[in-house]
């Protein structure tokens, strides 16, 4: 099931309070306070962006997939989607989005599916599994809160394009995105995302050159 809703946001950058850029390849994380609304755009096209997103206060809250795609009846993402938590609670609903659907099935590379799926000597490829555990090693927050690998749960792939046959395999195809499309999320908790910016040149999920990504954070309109 697929549906597209192709929204604009009233929102600028100039008025923006994180205005950053995550290089190709590389991780990023960020706490979004609640109400406040985080921007993802896809700078040059066709670039994969493997996202996780936690209650930034209690962490074995987190995104999930299974309660995400029950509660809404689609697969894919677009405005209005709402990105449920294993224990039923809403992190954030999409409210503006200029690509029209995002992945929620084809998880992150890593050295292991990267030799299933391409050859064995891939294996020492980056991959979107590095830089969630690198992540979690070295940035101060999931430190403090305890986190590690045990923590990482299945993620969005925003802008990513993987539909899924009628035989109910999936496919890594060319993306749906285009340079400046761009997916925006108000937070409705505090909420903990974890970014990797998918370094993946084995299939057309980031055109075969990774490029960066811009994110932004503006606060609450009612604050």
């Amino acid at each position: 099931m697929s549906h597209q809703q192709y929204i604009e946001s009233y929102l600028t950058p100039d008025t923006a309070i994180i205005d950053e850029i995550c290089p190709a390849g590389e991780p990023w994380s960020k706490v979004i306070q609640h109400g406040q609304i985080f921007r993802i755009v896809d700078l040059e096209g066709n670039q994969a962006v493997d996202t996780l997103f936690f209650n930034a206060h209690a962490p074995q809250e987190r995104y999930s997939a299974s309660d995400t795609i029950r509660n809404q009846s689609n697969l894919y993402l677009t405005t209005n989607s709402k990105l449920y938590s294993n224990v039923g609670n809403i992190l954030l609903t999409i409210i503006a989005d200029t690509c029209g659907r995002h992945d929620t099935l084809g998880g992150a590379c890593a050295a292991e599916s990267n030799t299933v799926r391409y050859a064995l000597e891939k294996f020492p490829m980056h991959s979107c599994r590095d830089n969630f555990l690198y992540a979690l090693a070295t940035e101060p927050i999931f430190n403090q809160l305890g986190m590690n690998k045990r923590d990482l749960p299945s993620n969005i792939n925003f802008f990513m394009n993987v539909p899924v046959t009628e035989s109910g395999d999936l496919t890594f195809s060319d993306g749906v995105s285009a340079p400046g499309k761009y997916v925006e999320m108000r937070a409705e908790m505090d909420v903990l995302v974890l970014i990797s910016n998918c370094p993946q040149l084995n299939n057309p999920c980031n055109a075969y050159n990774p490029t960066p990504i811009r994110l932004l954070v503006w606060d609450s309109p009612c604050a």
